[in-house]
Parts: C-alpha cells; sequence; structure tokens
C-alpha cells in the first residue's frame, strides 16, 4: 500500500512549510518517537501511538497501539475504518490528521498533519514546561563568559605559569620540577623518543615566548650537523621564482621565519615514536624544478624516482697519475670510459670454458673454486654488508698470478706488488750474485702457467741464467715490464725516459664510491645475482662502468606514491646531512632488523629453557 505524508509547520511570520514524504509499505506508524513514520512532537503522544493500514475494499484502518483512544470526525475511538474518497479528520494530542484520496498522485491515501493553532500557546507552556531554557543565561552571554574563561585557562594561566615558574636545582637552571604544568596545554603532543629527555626543558628549543624554534637551538647539541647548502641559495630554491618569491622571502625575513629551518623537516610533539623519515615532498619542494628557481645550478631536476629522476653521473676517474687525480661526473647515457690505470677484462675471468675457467676448476678442492671463477671469488661484502673489501693482490690475484723468481730450500721470493723500483731493484741484485737462477716466472717465451712454480725447470734455468748472467739482468726487467710480462698484463707501463730512467707503473687509482651523493646497500639486494644488475661478462676492458643504468632499477623502485613497485622515497637513498654513513632510512631498517633478531633469539633461548 502507498501513502502520502504531507507534515505542515510555520514559520514565526505564520509562513507554511510542507514536507511530503512517499511511503510504499503495509502500515505507516505515528508516535512521539523518532522512528515513526509520523513524527508527532507532542507530549500527549507515546512514542509508538497508531497506525494507518488497508482495510480492504479501497478503505483504510487507524488503530491505536498504545490503547490511548482518538478523535476521528468528532468522535473518540480506538479503532476506525476511513474512506479515503469521502475523507476524514483524525486528531491525536495537539495535531490534525487529514486523510484524503491520493489516486491523483497515484497513491491509496494522503495524510495531512499539521498542528492545531488553538494549542499554540499551551503548547509553548508545555515546552517552557519541560525545559531549563527559560531559567539559563542568554546566548549571548553564555558566549562571553566561555571566550573569557578560555582566555584564562589557556592563555592568561600558561603564561603566568612561565613567567613563575621555579627552576629545579638538582636538575639544572633550565629545568623546572617535574610535575603539571599549566603550559603544557599549548603543547600538540609527546616528545619523540630522541627528544624525551627534554620534558621538562622546554626552553631548550622554545628559547624565547611566542617566537619560531631557531636553527640555534638545535645546533646547541647537534653541533656536527652541517647546512644542507647555502642559506640564501636554500631559501631561493625553496620559494616560486619571480616576484613573488621575492615578496615571500622578505615576509619571512621581517617575521623571523628565515627558510630552510630544521623544523621544516625535523616535526616534533608528533608522539613519542621515533622521528620519522623525511617525507619526498620536502625534497621535491627544491629539487623539483630547481633549474628555474636557481638558473645557474648544476644540479639537475629531480622530485620522484619512479617519474622524475635524471639518469646516473658516477664520479669517474679520467686520469690517475699526478698528486690529485681528475674525477668526473659522466652520465651513464655517455657510456663513460674510466681510466684508473688497471688492466682487468671481465669476461676472460667469468668465461665458464676457457683456459682461466679450466684453472679455476683445478682449485675447486683446494680453495673452494667451482667450476669456473665467480664474482664472489674476488669481491667479498665488507661488515656493513653495503659495500665490499678492497681487492688485494696477493690474497684475490697472486693465487693465479705469482710473481714468484727463486726458491731457496722451502722458501720462495717474490717480486715486490706495488713497487716497481724495488722489483728493479731485486732483479738487478739477482743477477749479480753468484750462481743466479733463471727467475720462475719473469714473462719469457716459456712462461709457466700461473701457479705453478715449474720446479722440474729450476736446474736448466739456474745453469743458463748463470752462463749469461750480466746482461740477462736488464733482459728480465725489460722482459717483466714489457707485454706478457708480469706487470705488463695487469698494468699500465710507462718506458724508460718517460718519467725517470727506468720501466714505472702507472699508479692504480680504483674510486671507493661511484656515487659520492648517494647510497647503495648491496646488503638488502643479496637475493639478486650480480649479473642482473651488473653486465661484467660482457666487458673486455677494465675502463667499462659496470654500473646499472637508472632503467634498471626502476623495474623494481618506484618513487614514494608506487602501488606495483617497491615505494623508494629520496631518504632510501640520498641523506639531507651528507656523511661517510648510510642515510636515516637505511639506518633505521638496520637497527629495526637488528631488535627482530635480538628478539626472536631471546624467544627461541628462552623456548629452549622450557623444554
Amino acid at each position: 500500500m502507498s501513502f502520502i505524508v504531507r507534515q505542515i509547520s510555520r514559520t514565526a511570520e505564520g509562513r507554511e512549510i510542507i514536507r511530503a514524504r512517499s511511503f510504499d509499505q503495509a502500515e505507516v506508524s505515528i508516535g512521539r518517537g523518532t522512528d515513526s513514520d509520523v513524527h508527532l512532537p507532542d507530549l500527549q503522544v507515546t512514542l509508538r501511538h497508531a497506525v494507518i493500514r488497508r482495510a480492504g475494499q479501497g478503505r483504510v484502518e487507524i488503530a491505536a497501539v498504545a490503547g490511548i483512544p482518538f478523535d476521528v470526525d468528532g468522535r473518540s475511538t480506538e479503532r476506525a475504518e476511513v474512506d479515503p474518497v469521502k475523507g476524514a479528520t483524525v486528531r491525536i494530542g495537539g495535531h490534525v490528521l487529514e486523510l484524503s484520496n491520493g489516486a491523483a498522485e497515484r497513491a491509496d491515501a494522503i495524510v495531512t498533519v499539521r498542528r492545531i493553532d488553538a494549542d499554540a500557546a499551551d503548547a509553548g507552556d508545555r515546552e517552557q514546561l519541560f525545559s531549563v531554557a527559560h531559567v539559563m543565561p542568554g546566548k549571548r552571554r553564555t558566549a562571553w563568559a566561555l571566550a573569557l574563561l578560555i582566555l584564562a585557562a589557556f592563555l592568561a594561566w600558561p603564561m603566568l605559569s612561565v613567567l613563575s615558574s621555579e627552576p629545579d636545582p638538582k636538575a639544572g637552571p633550565e629545568v623546572r620540577p617535574v610535575a603539571f604544568h599549566a603550559d603544557e596545554t599549548w603543547s600538540s603532543g609527546k616528545l619523540s623518543l630522541v627528544h624525551a629527555t627534554l620534558e621538562n626543558n622546554c626552553q631548550a628549543c622554545h628559547a624565547e615566548p611566542f617566537v619560531a624554534v631557531k636553527n640555534e637551538s638545535c645546533v646547541a647539541c647537534h653541533d656536527k650537523i652541517h647546512d644542507h647548502a647555502d642559506p640564501r641559495r636554500l631559501a631561493a630554491a625553496k620559494v616560486s621564482p619571480g616576484i613573488s618569491g621575492s615578496i615571500e622571502l622578505a615576509a619571512m625575513g621581517v617575521f623571523g621565519i628565515p627558510e630552510g629551518r630544521c623544523v621544516e623537516c625535523h616535526t616534533e610533539h608528533e608522539g613519542a615514536t621515533a622521528m620519522p623519515v623525511t617525507q619526498q615532498r620536502f625534497c621535491g619542494d627544491c629539487h623539483g624544478g630547481l633549474d628555474q628557481k636557481l638558473t645557474d645550478t648544476k644540479i639537475l631536476n629531480a622530485s620522484d624516482f619512479g617519474t622524475d629522476h635524471p639518469q646516473f653521473r658516477p664520479a669517474i676517474m679520467s686520469n690517475p697519475e699526478g698528486p690529485k687525480p681528475i674525477v668526473q661526473r659522466v652520465s651513464l647515457d655517455a657510456r663513460p670510459l674510466e681510466d684508473h690505470g688497471l688492466k682487468f677484462p671481465h669476461r676472460l675471468h667469468l668465461s665458464r670454458t676457457n683456459g682461466v675457467a679450466r684453472m679455476a676448476q683445478s682449485f675447486a678442492g683446494e680453495h673452494g673454486f667451482g667450476k669456473a671463477l665467480d664474482c664472489a671469488n674476488c669481491h667479498t661484502p665488507d661488515d656493513s654488508g653495503a659495500r665490499f673489501k678492497p681487492i688485494k693482490m696477493e690474497e684475490d690475484c697472486g693465487m693465479c698470478h705469482s710473481l714468484a723468481f727463486e726458491r731457496i730450500g722451502g722458501t720462495v721470493r717474490t717480486l715486490r706488488h706495488g713497487e716497481p723500483e724495488q722489483v728493479i731493484a731485486d732483479l738487478r741484485a739477482y743477477y749479480r750474485s753468484t750462481g743466479p737462477a733463471r727467475p720462475i716466472n719473469w714473462g719469457s717465451v716459456d712462461r709457466r702457467r700461473p701457479g705453478d712454480f715449474a720446479v722440474q725447470r729450476t736446474s736448466m734455468a739456474f745453469s743458463q741464467a748463470a752462463a749469461a748472467r750480466g746482461g740477462r739482468a736488464e733482459a728480465a726487467i725489460r722482459s717483466v715490464f714489457s707485454e706478457g710480462g708480469a706487470c705488463f698484463d695487469c698494468h699500465s707501463v710507462t718506458q724508460p725516459g718517460v718519467k725517470g730512467p727506468d720501466f714505472g707503473i702507472v699508479p692504480v687509482r680504483l674510486p671507493d664510491r661511484y656515487m659520492k651523493k648517494g647510497w647503495f646497500d648491496h646488503a638488502s639486494h643479496a637475493t639478486e645475482t650480480c649479473q642482473s644488475c651488473h653486465a661484467a661478462q660482457k666487458s673486455d676492458t677494465a675502463s667499462d662502468v659496470l654500473l646499472p643504468k637508472i632503467a634498471s632499477c626502476q623495474q623494481c623502485h618506484g618513487g614514494e606514491a608506487a602501488h606495483k613497485q617497491v615505494p623508494s622515497s629520496c631518504a632510501m637513498c640520498h641523506d639531507y646531512h651528507i656523511g661517510e654513513g648510510a642515510p636515516t632510512m637505511v639506518r633505521e631498517n638496520r637497527a629495526r632488523g637488528k631488535r627482530r633478531e635480538q628478539v626472536k633469539t631471546i624467544a627461541a633461548r628462552e623456548a629452549g629453557a622450557e623444554g
């Protein structure tokens, strides 16, 4: 059955307001309860007073629910059937319900509800009888009283507390006693864990009342922290370019709020937790569109690793000679070649089928090699797991590339690696001695296989060298420093007369870090193979820079808001306060990992004790 209920009310000016609702249901409830279909806010009406429902043959029935009668056309009853075509007037408390035909509006009945004007005064008396509004102060007076109370409680009292507070004589002149202080109502939250000891020392940061925290307060404790950049350029990089930016800078200077303050990134009173890592937007505010704000900058724009980041530009050694070798930052798109003074073909050493592989296979049992060499045979991670230990010739190369030249009993004499002058001196002294033997490995035509001392040839070589020891010293020196010799195969050699009367070696200067402004943690990528990022198996020369391009990293890493990739904010690879250590995010991740491992260890220990 369908009903249309129209409730009519009057404004103070006498204007009628009609609110209509349609119901397509078996019955319509009438009552003072707010869940009633026809709501009558009248104390004479019960919460659920009556219902209207179909009675058959086009008629409707109105019936009392709570047993309280109502008037239908002036007759008191608890139940009545009404023909909507003829209509009827129902009075419940101070309201009148008029039932009429709803065929014109495609409804079975229309119920029009209005309050009786004659009872309006009585209704006002009843409202006053059941309300305390008439004994309460007016809204204006209440508003003023509450405003003054708020000012007294949250401004005057805290200010008085600051001015009249006495320091704790045991803790120091700036520390207040541990108790409630009224100015704590100004605090937006607890201090972070690293600053928890300053809980009762507000003046440590808030040096001046009603003045923003200045950098001087921060560097009073963090005295080793340096500026990210020149403060003036940093300020210019943060504001919008043009006149509006200049006005903004001037306004901040007037109010003593310089751009680039510590607290812009290191927010406090965020709760007793670790200070959050700087969000990407703090970096992007400056570095996104930086070339438009600082037109003379050499720093490229970067605001998101996945969508707005330049190609990697490692620091490449372009000339290793001299007291100050030349290092330049070159984009990997330019396919840079590095001149660090070393010859080392990675493809040759990582081959699975050549002589190097067969030699590695012969050492498999004794030295832990496999069927062929792999990266781990030479590159050993350091204690941090982020980088690798420096490669040492004696430990990492000498097994195959021996510098031995004489055996005396059970002792093998070797040329001194890294000291070309000493190598020349040793060879000359060797040939001046009585009964010289031919060096075991000096680079002649019948040079031994690396790693083999060729003991069976020692007596023959001894007699040959003894016969011609006068001229053989210089020949041996030339052989060592020429193609096929022990030094030439791995190093760049300078000829006599270039930098002195004898042969020399170009200094080997391998970079300890290619990305001086970034960070990469190898330990976090331990599940990946080296070849998935570094194309060493395709490199025929040591001058190849075997760093992966940014596209390789972007296969797994996206920006801070990435969903399909690893979310990677700026702080994952960069630190605002540049140093030798890992960025803050990396350090915190490691600390959390160590804590988890400690918890697991303790739990396992306790479980073992219980068992």
